[in-house]
């Protein structure tokens, strides 16, 4: 678009403020910083770089030096306004292509700036904020590595330290397998003494008894098969749960009752003891069991040092019995029965049906079956549980590899703590 030049009579001579004119070692003027974040790789802050394109940075400064190259060429040699006027609209074609702030053009795009700007978040890993300081300015924050606490190793005496606890842990055996292996050295004898008891009062033990060779016969006129007919009931009421009239309404063969009052209620308090102590058997075994399934998963060899601890607390409690019956065998068995039953309600005449039935040859081989099958028993346990040389090296090398894996848990419990507490010297 041309211009007319005003007529020479209308120009006027007005005073012009003459610029400086701006040569190459001029200072250049500074681009706006607009990279709000201190991190160059953040994909998410791409758009809020300055533009780096030739054409349009470039161009901006050149114009403003043009314009002003012009300027001040106009005024120097005083050449006409028209003639600066090219360079002028040459030099502002560029500058308004682009802005200068690096912005969005639109509104739409401007909001969407300012959202995603209020909305920044953290990196992922400390070497991308790492890399951005040491290029740029330091970061006044940096998050930790997930393994950089591994790398600092604690100080020898708390290393020390926690290696003793280690060493003092393995050593410490705990508390219930000793516990249980008590109780079972302690229930052994008494469950060895029920069964035996169990054995004796049964019908086959009877049979055995009446048809040994030199048992004494009885004097009243019972033969072996009346005593084999009625011994069976009165060994049958002891096992079974019948009340006293089992035993009180026999009648012999001539009718008569075959026990008496006192002897069905002696019988009665005899049963009371029996089923008393099988009860209390019976409940021993069931903790027995308990104990050994508990050792068998707690404590290796447990088992075989509580049995053969229990083999040796019964070997010692039925050879004192059996010295003691020995040396005065009246005196055990009547100090035997005061222990569980009162003075007077058990003593009998000879023709009395319980003394002919058992006589005293009865109760000396009932106590020395009892006594060998006990005594049997707790020597083959003693046998089979003694400590050898292989048990005990096998026994230790289960230990030793227990001990390691406490060790193996406690020094991972140590890590563990050591990665929560210890300072990893990052500075925040």
């Amino acid at each position: 678009m041309q211009t007319r030049e005003p007529a020479a009579s209308n120009r006027r001579w007005m005073p012009t403020e003459v610029k400086p004119a701006v040569s190459d070692k001029s200072p250049k003027p500074q681009e706006p910083d607009t990279d709000v974040h201190e991190d160059p790789n953040e994909p998410a802050f791409d758009w809020m770089k300055p533009k780096t394109s030739s054409g349009a940075s470039a161009a901006t400064p050149a114009a403003s030096t043009g314009s002003a190259a012009g300027t001040g060429a106009t005024h120097k040699t005083g050449a006409t306004p028209s003639a600066a006027k090219p360079s002028v609209n040459t030099a502002s074609t560029p500058t308004t292509a682009t802005p200068a702030t690096g912005q969005p053009g639109s509104r739409a795009d401007r909001k969407a700036a300012e959202a995603a700007e209020g909305e920044v978040e953290p990196p992922l890993f400390a070497d991308t904020l790492a890399g951005a300081s040491s290029t740029k300015q330091p970061a006044h924050y940096s998050e930790p590595l997930p393994t950089s606490a591994l790398q600092i190793r604690p100080p020898e005496d708390e290393v020390a330290r926690r290696n003793a606890e280690r060493e003092q842990a393995a050593k410490v055996k705990p508390i219930g397998p000793r516990i249980f292996q008590v109780l079972l050295a302690v229930f052994y004898p008494v469950i060895l003494l029920v069964l035996a008891v169990r054995a004796v009062t049964s019908p086959l033990f009877l049979w055995v008894e009446y048809n040994r060779p030199g048992f004494p016969g009885d004097g009243y006129g019972f033969s072996t098969d009346d005593r084999m007919t009625y011994g069976s009931y009165a060994v049958d009421y002891l096992s079974n749960w019948a009340g006293p009239r089992y035993l009180g309404g026999l009648v012999n063969q001539d009718g008569d009752k075959l026990f008496t009052d006192s002897e069905v209620s002696h019988m009665a308090d005899v049963k009371l003891v029996i089923l008393s102590s099988f009860g209390a058997g019976l409940l021993l075994i069931i903790l027995s069991i308990i104990a050994i399934l508990y050792l068998r998963k707690r404590s290796t060899g447990g088992i075989r040092r509580g049995l053969f601890a229990g083999s040796i607390v019964t070997l010692v409690v039925i050879i004192g019995l059996a010295v003691l019956a020995v040396l005065s065998w009246q005196q055990f068995f009547t100090e035997f029965h005061r222990i569980f039953f009162a003075n007077g309600t058990w003593t009998f005449s000879l023709e009395d049906t319980l003394i002919r039935l058992f006589p005293g040859q009865f109760w000396i081989d009932a106590g020395i079956v009892i006594g060998a099958l006990v005594f049997l028993a707790a020597t083959l346990t003693f046998i089979f549980t003694w400590p050898t040389k292989r048990r005990r090296g096998l026994a230790t090398a289960q230990t030793d590899e227990d001990r390691e894996e406490l060790g193996e848990a406690a020094s991972t419990n140590d890590d563990a703590d050591s990665l929560r507490k210890e300072p990893t010297g990052i500075t925040r």
